[in-house]
């Protein structure tokens, strides 16, 4: 079953956002607390969501999104920050189920785009989003600020 994660999901979640970074070799950059998580799901003007896959009563997988927004298509789109399953899950369906629903909501809701990234090594999860039929952007680099770098641009005088 896929749903919309609730405060009770929290712990659950982090564990699984520690064994995302542990799979990506790291795990060591993870600050994110159970109080932090809470607060951006669930807190007075949450700005990113979480839905959960469960298996009966057990959390099996889950996925972190935001919207974002195209100015060349002029309407909203869905980036996918996490998507894990744990691993005893994996096989069973419960990685496309999030990203259906996901999917659903951009229809829904009118969106124009549902995007993310991958590891270039996790060829398990390229070929997985190519089964999809989701298109690489061979194209585009990635780039991203973060510790000193971003307090020196924030500190700069134009």
């Amino acid at each position: 079953m896929i749903r919309p994660a609730t405060p009770d999901d929290v712990p659950a979640i982090i564990d699984m956002i520690r064994g995302l970074a542990e799979y990506e070799k790291a795990l060591d950059k993870v600050e994110t607390t159970a109080e932090q998580l809470h607060d951006a799901l669930f807190g007075a003007t949450p700005a990113v969501f979480c839905h959960v896959a469960t298996d009966g009563e057990r959390v099996a997988g889950y996925a972190i999104w935001f919207v974002s927004y195209s100015t060349w298509l002029g309407r909203h789109g869905i980036y996918l920050e996490d998507l894990f399953v744990h691993p005893g899950n994996r096989g069973h369906g419960y990685g496309k189920e999030l990203l259906a629903e996901l999917a659903r909501i951009c229809v829904e809701r009118g969106y124009g785009r549902f995007e993310w990234s991958v590891l270039d090594w996790n060829t398990p999860a390229i070929e997985f989003y190519r089964s999809l039929d989701a298109a690489p952007l061979d194209e585009w680099v990635m780039y991203r600020l973060t510790g000193p770098a971003l307090e020196k641009l924030a500190a700069a005088d134009g």
